[in-house]
Parts: structure tokens; sequence; C-alpha cells
């Protein structure tokens, strides 16, 4: 009796454990963000997702996430399978370049990009130019970028599943006169699948990130500048909204009847002493990236979304 007290009284601590983890780690970070989301009510998010800006964002959202899911699934599934099921030299260095990506900033991946692609002293720039095909600061570039940084999610999810189930089904269903196509789709993709699920979702969580609009260009939020002072090459903004998520605090200014949104840390907000109603100097970040806006911004463009 004693021993199964002790048990029941250890489950509940545990779960207890995981209730307050979940609470303080998932929902009340979640409801910080939701409750100014719904301040101004359903009519405000309505208005900013009718907003050509965050339309346009969306879209390409959708169009770079659709092309690079595709684009990893095909080749994730099948490098997973060569690593798992075949032995040749350089596959071990082969597994280890896979999750070079992981470890390679972002900013990295776009540098190397322009390098290549952009510009006039990029390797292949001159050859793209003449077939007058974009790569840089278009879709193919924004799709190779997404495709290398999220690859390895696929295959690290894939390559342990295809471990675990063998190859003795698909050995089978060769003896009985199945080609390579039926095998996969009949036998392999069936027990794979889950694990192909969880790096798709993967794959849309690393990519995305919040984007904002100054002046003509599209920047991130935490690319942005914050200044008391005009340093030069800035625009002055009137801070509507601060609000605190975590670690980090997101003004809201209007930058000439634009909405502009910017990301700080709180000691950084702290430092600036900057509050609602305050009027600030904003400018890109040196070296930050942007993309040109497809026309000029529409007036009150709510921000940040998607992209």
């Amino acid at each position: 009796m004693a021993e199964r007290t002790a048990r029941r009284s250890t489950r509940y601590a545990l779960r207890g454990i995981v209730i307050v983890y979940l609470a303080l780690g998932v929902i009340w970070p979640v409801a910080l963000v939701t409750r100014p989301t719904f301040a101004d009510g359903v009519d405000a998010m309505a208005g900013a997702l009718s907003d050509p800006l965050v339309t346009r964002s969306l879209w390409l959202t959708a169009q770079v996430a659709f092309s690079a899911v595709v684009v990893n699934t095909v080749f994730g599934v099948g490098i997973s399978l060569l690593l798992v099921r075949y032995r040749f030299p350089g596959r071990r260095a082969l597994s280890a370049l896979i999750d070079l990506p992981l470890s390679v900033s972002p900013v990295v991946v776009g540098l190397s990009l322009v390098l290549v692609y952009g510009g006039v002293d990029g390797w292949f720039a001159p050859a793209v130019d003449a077939t007058g095909f974009e790569v840089v600061f278009a879709m193919p570039g924004m799709v190779m970028a997404t495709a290398f940084v999220a690859l390895p999610l696929v295959i690290r999810e894939v390559v342990p599943v295809v471990q675990e189930i063998g190859d003795e089904q698909e050995q089978a269903a060769r003896s009985l006169g199945a080609n390579a196509v039926q095998v996969f789709r009949r036998i392999t993709l069936p027990a794979i699948r889950w694990a192909v699920v969880y790096g798709v979702v993967l794959i849309r969580r690393r990519f995305l990130g919040p984007v904002t609009q100054l002046g003509d260009r599209l920047i991130r939020p935490h690319d942005l500048e914050l200044h008391l002072a005009d340093p030069g090459g800035a625009a002055r903004g009137r801070v509507e909204r601060a609000t605190r998520v975590g670690f980090e605090v997101r003004l809201d200014l209007v930058v000439g009847g634009q909405r502009v949104a910017a990301t700080m840390t709180r000691t950084q907000q702290q430092a600036l002493g900057a509050g609602v109603g305050d009027h600030l100097w904003v400018r890109p970040a040196p070296g930050a990236p942007t993309v040109s806006a497809a026309g000029p911004p529409p007036p009150e463009a709510l921000v940040p979304t998607r992209a």
C-alpha cells in the first residue's frame, strides 16, 4: 500500500511539473501574442489580411513553401534511402555534409547565392544574365536558399525510420516480381509517410519569419536600427505600440503614414528609453538584407506578415 501511494504521488508530481512547464513555456507566451492580435477586434485583422502588401507576401510565402517542400521531399527521401540502403565510398562524409546547413547562418547562404549568381563577378552571373533568368532576389533564389537550410530536417526524420523498418519486405516484394516504383509506392512510402510529414512540418517552421516594409524595401524587423537622433539615412517615425514578448520588445511605428514593425531586446529598448508616443529615427542596419517591394507601399500597410 505504501509503495502504491508513493507511485501515485510521484505520478501526480510529474503531471504537475508538465502542466506548469506547458503553462509557462507554451500557453503563457501564446496568450501574450494572441491578446494584442485581437485587441482591436476581428475587423482589424480582416483589414490587415485584405491589405495588398499582406496578400502579396502571403502568396509569395505559399509559392516558396510549396516549391521548397516538393524539392526537399523528393531529394530528402532519395538521400535517406541512399544513406541507409547502400554502401559506397564517401558515405560518412556525405552524411556529415548533410548537417552542414543546420550550422550555417542563413545570412551566409544568402551571401553565397549572391556571390555565385549575382552581380557581374558571380560565377554563373554572365550565363544567367545572358538567358534573362533571374536567380538572386527572385523566386529561384528564395527556393534554393529555403531548400538548402531545410533539407537536413527531412533526412534526419526519415533515416531512423528507414533503418528501423529494414528491407525484408522490400526484398520479398522484389522476389514476387514488383519493380522499383511499385516497391517504393506500396512498401517504402507507407512505412515512412509520417516521418516525411514531420520533416515537411519542420521545413515550414524553419524558414518562416516576420517581414516589415520601410519605404519601398522589405526587411526583417530585427534588422532595423532605432535612434533618438538622425544618424543619417533614417526616417522619422512615431511609436504607436510597444509589445513585450518574452525577452523581446516589438515596436509598431508610423513612418510617413506607413506602419513599420521593429524588434529589439528588452535591454536595448530600456537603453533607448522609447515608449508609446515617442519619436524615433528608423533605418536598416548596415549589411541587412532587403528586397524591393512590388509597387509603392500602400498607406497604413499593416506589418509584419510572413514571407
